[in-house]
């Protein structure tokens, strides 16, 4: 087996605190994030790199956002690029950066995705939380589909939406696409 990547880690490390602060069991985080209990136990042990749906659904089930489970213990107003968390979705190839700095008790986060040609990602609807957030598209096209209904941005393009009504980002073009979202979390750690 690899040695698991400083991120990975903590990512199985904080999955693994926040279920057992919660008193859950490995039974209990299944049935309220619709993951497996062999995959739950697979990813705290480090065992395996979750895709961004898998994740996501596991922080609706324990009460996180993505950006949380991904923020550093920082308290400094400056977060530099070179310390900025990156995460690569072993499923679609997409990097996460989380650009805006962690612990300073502001309630927006930024992130920055780098979303390679032909990529898909499709998330559930989520019975756990609602979170408002934008998408800026930076370079290149995607295509967002939310509530039935499909958008085409484009560079400097910017879409709000609602994370948690189910929702699809497609790049049906032959070339990268970089968009930053800037999401709010009012009730979310």
């Amino acid at each position: 087996m690899e040695t698991p990547d400083p991120l990975s880690q903590l990512i199985a490390t904080r999955i693994s605190a926040r279920r057992r602060s919660l008193g859950l069991s490995l039974d209990e985080l299944s049935l309220r994030s619709g993951v497996s209990r062999a995959m739950i136990s697979r990813i705290e042990r480090g065992e395996v790199h979750a895709s961004a749906v898998i994740l996501d659904n596991l922080c609706a089930g324990l009460g996180l956002s993505l950006s949380g489970l991904f923020a550093r213990d920082n308290a400094t107003p400056l977060l530099r690029a070179a310390d900025q968390p990156v995460w690569q979705d072993p499923a679609t190839g997409y990097l996460r950066r989380e650009v805006a700095p962690a612990g300073t008790g502001s309630p927006v986060r930024i992130v920055e995705i780098d979303f390679p040609a032909g990529a898909e990602v499709r998330f559930e609807k989520s019975r756990h939380r609602i979170i408002e957030q934008h998408v800026w598209m930076l370079q290149g096209e995607i295509e967002i589909e939310m509530a039935g209904e499909t958008f085409s941005l484009k560079s400097g393009d910017c879409l709000h939406m609602r994370l948690g009504e189910g929702n699809s980002f497609r790049n049906l073009s032959g070339k990268k696409a970089r968009y930053a979202v800037i999401l709010t979390l009012e009730t979310l750690p």
